[in-house]
């Protein structure tokens, strides 16, 4: 287990209750909107919109050393996109990109070579030329067309209106959780949180009557109903009373005995554990899935774990039948907890939820970046980066000290002799097919835990397996611009839980307006919907079926999850007016079939002693490589990013001094 003992936070239960309770494209963006009804949209490049990023601006003769080269205004398929994983792939299928004289040597040395441009590698570049001074010379290289990892921001042009969201790493959240290096990287970005009470509009939901509604769908639920959600217009569970969780199951399809099981796990709830001590309850819900416990001590109806089983999906990805009864009774039927004496209680002091910028944690990668690469970004403040358009021309650039090297897969990373008396690193990367090698002192690999076995396959044993053990949480996230929200506010919601459906999550974007970025003043004016989808394989292991979703989500093309939006769309939000011909104006799928972090549950996972968690062995120092990524802290959360990659170079500072 984590040292945050169920590693949930506030963030946790609010990302999973966010939907239970509650046009002129751009002038490169890599988009489907043809259909949309926009004069100048953008047409298609050739290879289709599951086509590579990078070959659709190299094709129109944009090289990264291009200004207008821009990834976040890039629509269509974007997280883990096309030409970001083939190299990975096929490194893990046997491809030998470092045999002798195959890598162009680079001539290239530094003090310091990153893998990965997400939050935790930024973090880490940040914390060495603080350790070692600014002239530090340091690359960091990605796979992706972009930088920031999980934290995506995604761009849209709708009618000169620029619409900005989040595809990724959502809010700075579980803040009584983040230790002086986390707080103390916000203070010295210039973040201040309590600017956030000013940015984020409160009452914006309230003012405009916009409730959360839950979407039953035909397939399961016998017909589709778009229904106000039982906890009241504005709140969750703890307002759940016995006449609003009346009137919301009254207008539902479920039958009498579901809407009465409901009714008697939600509100009136009895020990369903009697005579026995509070250690063996706790042992049970441990060790009982949250399916079968309702199920088994609850008899609860089949269509009522239903309505139920997707109030997880944005916690740990998967359904009730593989969530510990714990977890899942504290977040979706906490009355039974409180019946048993058991806790209810969640890591982190309560605080709202509101410290977000447009484009979630992208703004602190880009503010990272701006602080390391001169002439990356205007300006120097919390506000001003929400519209800067970054310079990616400049991330590469010769004579920086620190230089961002993208669209460049590490397949090799090794130390120049025995790793005890290592002299040095070398590292091969794959850029345009072809492997190039480059060298430098010391190596942080803040990449996925899982890959890093294939590219020191010298390391012990031991230490393969636990970085081996993280098996990474496959989700989507769909941001789609549409032209107004008045559907929206015909039918009286702004969040949709959808249990059933492809999307288990659609709702409004947050409301943050920050410097010049203002966000939707009407329902006439466009706003950005997000979507979540967690791909689910029920029956399997939590494991097994993160893999089966990770498999599903690499099979599946643009237009299937094109088709799937606009169909769910105009399901739920049709009776409001909503048509997804005339009202989209834009879609991004932000992919990733390797999101989250593994998090232990007693479920599944044995109870590891402290310091024998897999993510502690497989962090350790190897020769002169550290790691630094969320992975080696077991919780998906940006803090531990960042305080990993601190730790990465406290680690190399150590060697140095023993140097």
């Amino acid at each position: 287990m984590s040292k945050f003992g169920d590693g949930i936070t506030r963030k946790d239960f609010l990302n999973g209750m966010a939907w239970t309770m509650g046009a002129a494209l751009s002038s490169c963006p890599l988009t489907s909107n043809a259909r949309s009804g926009d004069a100048n949209a953008a047409k298609l490049g050739d290879k289709g919109p599951d086509a590579s990023a990078r070959s659709y601006y190299m094709e129109r003769g944009i090289m990264e050393t291009d200004p207008r080269y821009y990834p976040p205004e890039l629509t269509a398929m974007r997280g883990s996109h096309p030409g970001s994983f083939e190299a990975g792939h096929g490194l893990r299928d046997g491809a030998n990109w470092d045999r002798e004289g195959a890598a162009r040597d680079s001539g290239e040395k530094y003090d310091l070579i990153v893998v990965g441009a997400g939050i935790s590698g930024l973090a880490a570049a940040h914390y060495y030329r603080k350790r070692f001074g600014p002239d530090s010379r340091i690359l960091i290289l990605d796979n992706h067309d972009d930088f920031g990892g999980h934290a995506k921001r995604n761009e849209f042009d709708v009618a000169g209106q620029k619409l900005i969201g989040y595809g990724g790493t959502q809010s700075i959240e579980g803040t009584s959780l983040w230790g002086p290096v986390a707080m103390g990287l916000l203070d010295e970005l210039g973040i201040d949180l309590q600017k956030f009470y000013t940015f984020y509009d409160q009452e914006h939901r309230k003012r405009w009557g916009l409730g959360a509604s839950c979407f039953f769908d035909q397939e399961t639920f016998g017909t589709d109903r778009l229904v106000q959600r039982e906890a009241g217009a504005f709140g969750g569970l703890d307002e759940l009373t016995p006449d609003n969780l009346a009137r919301f199951l009254d207008q539902t399809p479920l039958s009498k005995k579901a809407q009465a099981d409901l009714a008697r796990i939600l509100i009136d709830a009895v020990d369903p554990l009697p005579g026995k001590s509070k250690e063996e309850k706790q042992a049970i819900v441990n060790g009982t899935s949250c399916r079968a416990f309702l199920e088994t001590y609850c008899q609860v109806d089949p269509a009522a774990i239903a309505y139920l089983n997707g109030r997880l999906y944005g916690i740990r990805a998967v359904g009730l039948e593989a969530i510990d009864a714990n977890l899942g009774l504290r977040l979706c039927a906490p009355a039974l907890m409180k019946a048993m004496g058991l806790s209810r209680e969640f890591a982190g002091a309560p605080e709202p939820y509101i410290f977000h910028f447009p484009d979630g944690n992208a703004s602190i990668a880009r503010m990272l970046v701006r602080l390391l690469v001169p002439g990356s970004a205007p300006g120097s403040t919390m506000e001003d980066i929400v519209t800067a358009r970054m310079n990616y021309a400049a991330l590469d650039r010769a004579g920086n000290a620190v230089r961002i090297r993208l669209n460049s897969t590490v397949v090799r990373a090794r130390n120049i002799g025995p790793a005890g008396r290592a002299k040095g690193v070398e590292l091969t990367y794959v850029r345009d097919g072809a492997p190039v090698r480059v060298r430098g002192a010391h190596a942080v690999l803040a990449c996925w835990n899982m890959i890093i076995p294939y590219l020191c396959p010298e390391m012990p044993d031991r230490q393969k397996e636990g970085l081996s053990y993280n098996v990474k949480v496959p989700l989507v996230y769909g941001t789609v611009a549409i032209r107004n929200w008045r559907a929206l506010q015909k039918l009286n919601t702004g969040s949709i839980y959808a249990p059933s459906s492809f999307w288990s999550g659609v709702y409004m974007d947050f409301p943050v307006s920050i410097g010049d970025y203002a966000y939707s003043r009407s329902p006439d004016d466009p706003v950005i919907l997000h979507l979540v989808r967690t791909p689910c394989s029920p029956g399997l292991s939590m494991k097994e079926q993160y893999r089966a979703g990770r498999a599903e989500l690499f099979s599946m093309p643009f237009e299937i999850f094109e088709k799937e939006t606009r169909s769910q769309l105009d399901r739920m939000l049709g009776a409001g007016g909503f048509s997804s011909a005339r009202d989209i104006a834009g879609i991004t799928i932000n992919r990733w079939p390797h999101g989250y972090s593994y998090m232990a549950s007693p479920l599944w996972d044995p109870p590891w002693k402290e310091g024998e968690q897999p993510y502690v062995i497989g962090r350790q120092p190897f020769g002169r490589i550290t790691i630094a990524n969320a992975d080696a802290g077991g919780l998906a959360e940006s803090f531990v990013s960042i305080d990993q990659a601190h730790r990465a170079i406290e680690e190399i500072a150590a060697m140095r001094g023993a140097a």
